[in-house]
């Protein structure tokens, strides 16, 4: 279906959105909120508490464009000092910021109209649940809460990306292309009131048979990040960071949730509902509601099915080899390997042959030929170089990282996905993490740092890097004040959160984004300057804006 403009977008129902984008789900129905694909309902129906239901249930569904996409993943890990590209696909150019990234560039495109479909879909929820009839008021009280939610996110994710964006507060029934750039300090304020009054009609923790909902402690969680973002914006305010703080401690210190004691399990296959999530986006099996799916499973591999003794399965994955680590992220992030088990337990080091027989070696010259046997190790990563008298005496191909190129390098396997059908499908069940505990420390660090709070911030830090130390090197991982720098903060957002859509909104919002591409990441070094740090608005929201660009102006730059 064509989309007219920004208000054509809004202007989509509720009752559309159902048609078209239907909940979140979880692996399994009991333990996710209920999913059901309706069709054929007129506007009235959002009058009636199951279809209040519906709203908020489509609301959520949207937040599938973002979290575990290619969309989303290019949007923040491509063209940051700690991914660059690999060697495959077709949107290099958003890593290497040429003037192919335009405003006719469709992951912009597609992220703005579904976005602005999920904000009208909770506006509608926001502006009719108050009169219908029937609903119990907790729940009304509830759903109202959930949908301010999920418009703050939307917002969140809106003004980091573009800057100023039209602000809707209110259901859009009727076309309009009566457009304008609202400005920051006003979006923020929005989504900072709808964060505060969302808070306390949220719960605490979603029911088992809900899991998915956002709960109080998911919104603090934003909250605190808003503030956080908000402090090196145009609308910063003096007390943003100890805003943050308070929030940040309440859900550290109140939400139940906790450090996993493995770093490797919080995002170990099967385990995405866990102690340590505050919030995921939820998906299914199915392939009726899963929509697009989560497809982070395929981006951050290497191609090892194309080398002796190996062939694709489900268990490896299906390398697409769009994103490669930066030497900086393996060797200056990743350094201290010997106490931090966060690289070890972020990449894959050993694969083991999946297809046995006697090979030419390719990538090896130490050895000639190879014979596996199934389970045998075929490849060996060590991240580090190798004397070619030590790669000899093994019986598999060692990969040091000199022999790194755009095919092969280390793969992060945080969101490999082995319950998928077959090793061909791409459309991913696996829930995705999109806030969690360890990520709370981290924001809360930061925020103490700015206030000048370093013996507090080191204490928080330690935290995290405690439980990321190999068993009897808790110690060794702890640091003093006095190393408590913000290049370190920086580094530890990266051993800790690589690969989970962080990366470029921190580089945004440190405002350091244009100098560390061109420190560490040479694909992009060239070509970005410095307005690249908002992403540019679709050409055809301009196009159908009455007034045009004098009404809708573009980003600078593009």
């Amino acid at each position: 279906m064509e989309t007219l403009n920004i208000k054509n977008i809004l202007k989509r129902t509720a009752s559309y959105s159902l048609i078209s984008a239907s909940l979140l789900l979880a692996s399994s129905c009991e333990n996710a909120l209920q999913e059901d694909v309706i069709s054929q309902i007129g506007t009235e129906y959002l009058n009636t508490p199951k279809g209040i239901e519906d709203a908020v249930n489509a609301a959520y569904s949207t937040m599938r464009v973002w979290y575990g996409t290619e969309r989303g993943n290019n949007l923040t890990e491509f063209g940051t000092d700690i991914y660059t590209n690999g060697a495959d696909g077709a949107w290099k150019f958003m890593n290497t910021y040429t003037n192919q990234f335009d405003t006719q560039n469709g992951h912009v495109r597609e992220l703005w109209d579904e976005l602005y479909r999920g904000i009208n879909t909770a506006n509608s929820v926001i502006d009719r649940a108050p009169e219908v009839s029937g609903l119990n008021e907790g729940v009304r009280s509830q759903r109202i809460a959930e949908a301010k939610f999920i418009r703050a996110h939307h917002y969140f994710l809106l003004v980091q990306l573009f800057g100023p964006v039209e602000l809707r507060m209110n259901e859009t029934t009727i076309p309009t292309n009566e457009v304008s750039r609202t400005p920051e300090s006003e979006i923020y304020a929005a989504i900072i009131q709808d964060l505060e009054e969302a808070i306390p009609n949220l719960e605490d923790k979603s029911a088992s048979s809900d899991y998915g909902r956002a709960t109080k402690y998911a919104a603090e969680h934003l909250l605190g990040r808003v503030y956080v973002t908000k402090a090196t914006s145009s609308s910063a305010a003096g007390d943003d960071y100890s805003k943050a703080e308070n929030l940040f401690k309440d859900v550290i210190n109140n939400s139940g949730l906790r450090l996993l004691d493995d770093f490797a399990e919080v995002h170990a296959f099967g385990n995405e509902i866990n102690d340590e999530i505050i919030w995921s986006v939820q998906y299914t099996r199915s392939p009726l509601t899963n929509g697009g799916g989560n497809n982070a499973h395929v981006f951050f591999l290497m191609e090892y099915d194309t080398q002796p003794g190996m062939i694709r399965d489900t268990e490896n994955g299906r390398p697409f080899k769009r994103y490669r680590p930066t030497v900086y992220a393996l060797e200056t992030v990743f350094q201290n390997r010997e106490n931090d088990s966060r690289y070890k337990k972020s990449f894959k080091d050993t694969y083991l042959s999946n297809r046995p027989g006697t090979y030419n070696s390719t990538f090896d010259q130490t050895k000639s030929s190879l014979t596996f046997a199934q389970g045998d190790t075929t490849m060996f990563l060590p991240g580090f170089e190798m004397s070619e008298e030590e790669m000899a005496k093994r019986p598999y191909q060692v990969l040091v990282p000199s022999r790194y190129d755009e095919k092969l390098f280390p793969a992060l396997t945080k969101h490999l996905d082995p319950g998928r059908v077959d090793r061909t499908q791409f459309q991913g069940g696996r829930n995705y993490l999109a806030m969690r505990l360890a990520d709370t420390y981290l924001l809360l660090a930061e925020a103490q740092f700015r206030q000048g709070k370093i013996a507090e911030a080191t204490e928080t830090i330690n935290f995290v890097r405690r439980r990321a130390a190999w068993p009897g090197r808790e110690a060794e991982m702890e640091i003093t004040p006095d190393q408590f720098t913000f290049e370190f903060l920086m580094e530890e957002r990266a051993r800790e959160l690589t690969g989970e859509q962080t990366r470029w909104l921190d580089l945004k919002r440190w405002g350091n984004l244009v100098e560390r591409v061109r420190l560490f990441n040479p694909q992009g070094a060239p070509n970005i300057q410095d307005f690249h740090v908002l992403r540019p608005i679709p050409q055809n929201q301009i196009d159908r804006a009455q007034g045009g660009e004098s009404a809708f102006p573009q980003n600078p730059g593009y």
